[in-house]
């Protein structure tokens, strides 16, 4: 009888823990998309110019899109509980495709820019995380070792190539961000090269066989690993030597010397952006491996519909801003107009920009908005089993 108790507590700790981590970083998310709309012009992770609120404004949304590379190989391999591993690998393979479908034709296009012009096609998240699926669905082949390993190689030796300088097309989409098309009408960039946002998907893969472990093993694994990770970053960024192509330096603060500290690289990610937001996203794992704070359990809703959150609040969030530039200029064309990479998403009106009080107060607006409508669709994909809800 216990056995079986155990049993029901792994699978439903498995399912809510992941879901739940996965709402809390959309939910996160959705602050740097609001400011990416209402925010004030200027770099936030230039110490010469922003402020300390600012900076810490966009780093923890810097955990968004790691946990959600890595939960989506999670959630691979924990669907190997009700389909066979052909099953798995051409649901990857299809809705691989169709993200990157999305991002090229028309996530840009009709949710971020309104326009259909495109002046300005930035290849970002939903494109790599579409690569990553579709590279997943020919690793799940592999023994889980091999899968694992392969990511934990990819992820730790990609700055090794940091110095090498191309404007090949291919060297941009791999490792580099960087313009691969521009004519005086057209640019396409990208943003999110894949290496090593597939090593990410691949580690997060092998990551799922705890999940068939005891709560015990499982919890103190995932609190070993964090904190190993977590060490590991600090370890690695003190000797400031290799992990991230920029070095931290001494600021005229304290303050802003441990900003610089934390100022890790993204685009692409570097190993030490990776193990700062990992490290610390495996020890929430383990908080609420088997229970989930009332207080949190709207995030979980948010978590089980991750694909229609992320193109609604993207609509929402630009929707407002059209509704503010109306209010404050009367006119709105400067909202679906991007005619370059300087004015992208949007092109700013002059004076546009919100004090980051007011970019908070409209994130919790956008975040309250949508949680009814993530639950109402939750719940139609728990009633329904029709093919085409699993790709959202």
């Amino acid at each position: 009888m216990s056995t079986v108790a155990e049993a029901i507590t792994v699978k439903r700790a498995r399912l809510e823990s992941v879901d739940l981590l996965r709402g809390v970083v959309m939910v996160v998310m959705a602050l740097d998309h609001t400011r990416d709309f209402f925010g004030r012009p200027g770099s936030p992770t230039n110490l010469a110019t922003a402020s300390a609120a600012l900076f810490f404004t966009r780093w923890i949304t810097n955990y968004c899109a790691p946990v959600f590379f890595l939960l989506t190989g999670t959630g691979a391999w924990l669907s190997l509980r009700k389909q066979s591993r052909s099953q798995l690998s051409r649901f990857l393979f299809t809705r691989g495709l169709w993200l990157i479908f999305l991002e090229l034709v028309l996530f840009r296009c009709l949710v971020v820019q309104f326009n259909f012009n495109y002046h300005v096609t930035a290849v970002t998240v939903l494109w790599a995380l579409g690569w990553a699926m579709i590279v997943l669905s020919a690793l799940v082949y592999l023994p889980p070792s091999v899968v694992t390993g392969f990511g934990v190689v990819m992820i730790a030796t990609h700055n090794l190539f940091d110095s090498v300088r191309s404007s090949n097309p291919i060297w941009s989409i791999l490792h580099s961000p960087n313009i691969i098309f521009s004519t005086p009408k057209h640019t396409v960039f990208v943003a999110y090269p894949l290496i090593p946002w597939i090593g990410v998907t691949a580690v997060g893969y092998g990551l799922g066989q705890i999940y068939g472990w005891t709560s015990e093993h499982r919890r103190a694994f995932l609190l070993r690993l964090g904190i190993a990770l977590t060490i590991g970053f600090v370890g690695l960024r003190a000797i400031n030597v290799y992990g991230d192509p920029f070095r931290w330096t001494t600021q005229p603060s304290v303050a802003f010397t441990l900003l610089s500290f934390l100022n890790t690289t993204k685009y692409p990610p570097s190993l030490l952006f990776l193990l700062m937001t990992l490290g610390p996203a495996l020890i929430f794992l383990w908080a609420v491996d088997t229970h989930t704070p009332p207080l949190l359990r709207p995030a979980l809703i948010i978590g089980k519909v991750p694909l229609f959150y992320y193109l609604l609040h993207f609509t929402l969030i630009h929707t407002l801003a059209v509704i503010v530039c109306y209010a404050r200029y009367g006119h709105i064309h400067w909202m679906f107009q991007s005619p370059d990479l300087a004015n992208f998403p949007i092109t700013q009106p002059p004076g546009w920009g919100l004090a980051l009080p007011l970019v908070y107060l409209i994130w919790t607006c956008v975040v309250l908005a949508m949680y009814p409508l993530c639950r109402w669709f939750a719940a139609v994909k728990q009633r329904s089993n029709a093919p085409w809800l699993s790709y959202f």
